[in-house]
């Protein structure tokens, strides 16, 4: 299959990190198979003179640990050794030199404790620049691994968001310029719009989206994705304890699926419903130490997310860890086909996915408060998400694909002033704006800013 080079925001986050110079060790994560690996590489080789790329996953990483124990070796009496990890990267590479031309990448890092707890002293004690990387840095939390928060930046590669899914078709330029609330050309959303179901479809992993590219065939695409899925399974065995957590990988996909499709009816602790989708009706300390533990390396390893509950839509009354969403809307959609659900209920919760990243990526950014996104409830009702701008504290709500019940409690909550203005994100729609409801085709929330004030005097 001939790969295309597909374009990466991020790319301009690491030029970003490379002219502040900061003296800090950037650790980048994300999923496996987001291409972390290429886009460094990339990087790398177009910014600076020397590259050190070193994969302790990798015959290179041996090689490394071995230079590290000679440039180490040391006898009690003899002259302390100065410099040791210098000589390290010297051994490893005769090019090494410690300015500001050089960059040492070292992935899949979570690989050895050894390497990764001398990052303070990468930080510390180099001129050159260090990046470290690896799909499954959850690992390093575990005894022995030592970091210093300090010492590092952090930055995480998503899969493909929809613009640069859309770039490699050579839309970009049509997604930046149509207007959010209705007055382009009807063609122009219906062109961006078939887009997005395509996007919703395959899912945002690269080597999926050079396969459709290439055959523009979807059950192919899921093809590639059930293998995507398949190796992140078979990885695993090498991080998780038992057995049991091996099936429990294989079981807790779909179950979560199945959760979500249940997310406007109410329910209790995640754990202890999953344990019950999973084990049919049954849940004991047992089962839900298991799934907490197999949750848990999800949500480490970028493959799953946390939303919590605003109860009352009171932005400070927040249950944290309410819901499961996955990080990437092909990987949803497909275990909510796995699940057996419904095809309005799937596009739904797809939409409802695809929002929730960008809101997860809104956070990050600091453009609006919490750790994770939200949804509220109010009264009898309940809002898909609830979002408090850290500029001014304004707090908006945000409805995706809406029916009435869904709209009645957005009504409600503007009437009681809960709620400065409400977002209805919707796939058959060209936009509109009135009465403090802010329709907006759904593909486009990548623009909204989230500020009526400011959107609303751009309309006048």
């Amino acid at each position: 299959m001939a790969l295309v080079e597909l374009k990466r925001d991020i790319y301009y986050d690491l030029l970003l990190w490379k002219q502040r110079d900061s003296g800090k060790v950037l650790e980048f994560k994300g999923a496996r198979q987001t291409g972390k690996t290429f886009i460094l590489d990339k990087f790398a080789r177009e910014n600076y003179k020397i590259y050190i790329y070193i994969n302790m996953a990798q015959l290179s990483g041996e090689q490394f640990l071995a230079c590290m124990e000679q440039a180490s070796a040391w006898k009690p009496g003899e002259p302390r050794i100065e410099k040791a990890l210098h000589e390290a990267f010297r051994l490893f590479d005769s090019r090494f030199e410690d300015n500001k031309d050089t960059i040492i990448v070292i992935d899949e890092i979570q690989e050895s404790s050894k390497v990764y707890s001398r990052i303070r002293e990468f930080s510390r004690e180099f001129v050159c620049h260090f990046i470290v990387a690896g799909s499954y840095l959850g690992k390093t939390l575990e005894k022995g691994y030592f970091l210093s928060a300090g010492d590092t930046e952090n930055l995480i590669l998503n899969t493909l968001s929809f613009e640069e899914f859309i770039e490699a078709f050579g839309k970009r330029e049509l997604y930046n310029v149509v207007d959010l609330l209705g007055s382009s050309n009807p063609k122009q959303y219906d062109e961006l719009k078939e887009y997005y179901k395509i996007y919703c479809e395959i899912g945002d992993y690269p080597d999926v989206i050079n396969c459709y590219m290439e055959t523009q065939d979807t059950q192919e695409c899921k093809r590639v994705l059930t293998q995507i899925i398949r190796t992140f399974i078979e990885e695993s065995t090498r991080y998780l304890g038992g057995t049991q957590e091996m099936i429990l990988l294989e079981q807790i996909f779909p179950a979560i699926a199945q959760l979500s499709v249940w997310e406007k009816k109410e329910h209790g602790d995640l754990i202890i419903e999953l344990s019950r989708i999973i084990y049919n009706g049954k849940s004991n300390r047992t089962m839900r130490k298991s799934i907490s533990a197999v949750i848990d390396w999800l949500y480490r390893s970028d493959i799953i997310g946390y939303c919590g509950k605003s109860n009352e839509c009171d932005p400070v009354n927040v249950s944290l860890y309410n819901r499961l969403y996955f990080q990437d809307v092909g990987v949803c959609r497909y275990f909510l086909d796995a699940a057996g659900t419904d095809l309005p209920a799937l596009r739904g919760m797809v939409s409802k996915n695809f929002v929730y990243i960008e809101l997860l990526k809104r956070i990050r950014a600091f453009e609006i408060t919490g750790i994770a996104p939200m949804f509220g409830t109010y009264k009898e009702g309940e809002i898909d998400f609830l979002i408090k701008r850290w500029k001014n504290d304004n707090r908006y709500g945000v409805e995706v694909e809406a029916g009435k019940s869904e709209t009645d409690t957005a009504q409600q909550l503007l009437k009681d002033e809960k709620i400065e203005a409400v977002y209805l994100l919707k796939e058959d729609t060209y936009g509109s704006m009135a009465d403090r409801k802010i329709t907006v085709p759904i593909y486009l929330v990548g623009r909204v800013r989230f500020d009526y004030e400011r959107e609303n005097e751009e309309k006048s």
